[in-house]
């Protein structure tokens, strides 16, 4: 636990704090510049536990917490039909988290693949635009 630094918050809690501000962004409502800038936060924290920070290194158990957590959630598809409300860094890291998750293997599986293909309607959607 950094003595100086934030503490890092669970990859369920992130997962669920960056739906909260995706639905509110969806929504239209008054504070939407609140919830864009509370979903930017929330997708650097998702980058941060795929990639890592700094000096840390990415930690496999924290990434399939957070890749369960997302497609436990639905959130890949929530991401996908609201881009358009996304500033254009948030744009950036929502293409990047949807990468690292697509190209994410465990063995011989894809869980990210899997999850796509069980929902076409996010292929369709990321086609259309």
């Amino acid at each position: 636990m950094p003595l100086f630094g934030k503490s890092q918050k669970h990859p369920s809690d992130i997962v669920k704090s960056l739906k909260d501000a995706v639905v509110a962004l969806e929504r239209g409502e008054k504070k939407s510049d609140k919830a864009q800038e509370e979903a930017a936060r929330n997708l650097q924290a998702v980058k941060a536990v795929l990639y890592g920070s700094g000096d840390s290194e990415p930690q496999t158990e924290l990434i399939a917490q957070l890749a369960q957590e997302t497609y436990s959630c639905g959130l890949l598809p929530l991401l996908v039909n609201n881009l358009v409300r996304f500033d254009f860094e948030s744009k950036k890291d929502v293409a990047l988290i949807f990468n690292n998750l697509l190209r994410r293997q465990i063995g011989t599986r894809s869980p990210t693949v899997e999850y796509l293909s069980a929902k076409p309607e996010v292929l369709v959607a990321l086609i259309k635009g």
